[in-house]
């Protein structure tokens, strides 16, 4: 749970470069990109040699920091409910390329700049002689694409967050920016997610709707859920849940979620093959998001698992609001919000 700088070796290449190769080998039918780190996750991925012959991206290093995740969806938010259509993946997408996946060099003023060319110009115009757009918007696209839209409030449409903080309202936690950091339980790896400190029993939230791909026993995740987006391409993992009842009442295994739901609680189960065992030192959510672009990577050596960090600073802006039965003591969300979401695939 430490958040020293020691995400060290994980991130020792140019980041242009990696975005560079991993293209240039998604490019490729039947290549092999470098593996990215393998991530203990139990699900039945769908693979096949036809599926491995495909184009689809293979990498992705989500490193765009939670102001210029702000800057850009305000201008977003604004521009819809003013009848406008800039996006806020447009904005990210060039600054990907601008920066060659850097946002250390982010400044403020290039979002300005490329909104001031928007005045005159369409994006594929700005961006035509951009090689790599396609890719960044691909993938910033993955990553994002589930946390803006419109909904209905109190019979009125609006247009904004749909995305929930996977902490309950009200409820106080911490965090940091742990991605990448020493874990050593098993064998020697980075951590793949994000740890958000909160007492046990706090309330666990759908960030996004989908359906419940996986749950149970994880003994490194303890009690643990998956949940897949609609669109297939994020796969939500939220683990360490409580002893006893970590979950909430009538939850099971492909059942469809909305964000904001009420799915499980805070706990410190874990680091054991034995169900049910207490081995996590502090309770917190580790919150972890898997971008999948094809079947084959959703249980490999090849899969996606991206910093979530800044998007639990940009979500926290949107907790649903809970009530308590006191008969049961479980959790269920205060009131709905009426969400726009696409036709559900089957699963």
């Amino acid at each position: 749970m430490s958040c020293k700088n020691n995400r060290n070796i994980y991130k020792a290449v140019p980041l242009l470069v990696l975005a560079a190769a991993f293209l240039a080998a998604s490019l490729l039918p039947g290549s092999n990109a470098k593996p990215a780190v393998t991530a203990s996750v139990d699900s039945s991925p769908v693979s096949s040699s036809a599926s491995q012959k495909k184009d689809f991206i293979k990498y992705v290093e989500f490193n765009v920091p939670y102001i210029a995740l702000k800057k850009a969806m305000d201008i977003d938010i604004q521009s819809h409910r003013e009848s406008g259509s800039i996006s806020w993946i447009d904005i990210l997408a060039y600054l990907g390329v601008k920066y060659g996946g850097n946002f250390k060099l982010y400044k403020s003023a290039d979002v300005d700049t490329f909104i001031n060319q928007l005045k005159t110009k369409s994006v594929s115009e700005i961006t035509s002689g951009m090689k790599y757009f396609s890719y960044f918007h691909e993938a910033y696209s993955a990553v994002l694409s589930g946390l803006l839209g419109k909904y209905r409030k109190d019979g009125k449409e609006e247009y904004g967050l749909i995305g929930f903080s996977p902490i309950a309202k009200t409820f106080p936690y911490s965090g940091c920016d742990d991605f990448g950091v020493k874990r050593t339980y098993g064998y020697t790896r980075p951590h793949l997610g994000h740890d958000m400190m909160a007492t046990t029993g706090t309330p666990v939230i759908a960030v996004e709707s989908g359906f419940v791909e996986a749950l149970g026993w994880n003994q490194y995740g303890g009690w643990r859920i998956g949940i897949r987006s609609f669109d297939r391409k994020r796969y939500y993992y939220y683990a360490h849940l409580r002893q006893n009842r970590p979950y909430a009442a009538g939850l099971a295994a492909g059942k469809t979620v909305h964000a904001g739901d009420v799915i499980g609680y805070v706990g410190r189960t874990g680091y054991s093959s034995k169900e049910n065992v207490n081995n996590i030192k502090t309770s917190h959510l580790h919150f972890g998001l898997q971008l999948i672009f094809d079947e084959s990577q959703k249980e490999c050596n090849n899969e996606i698992w991206i910093n979530a960090y800044p998007l639990t600073q940009l979500l926290r802006q949107n907790q649903s609001e809970v009530v308590r039965n006191n008969e049961t003591k479980e959790y269920t969300r205060a009131g709905n919000i009426e969400i726009e979401l696409p036709d559900e695939p089957s699963q």
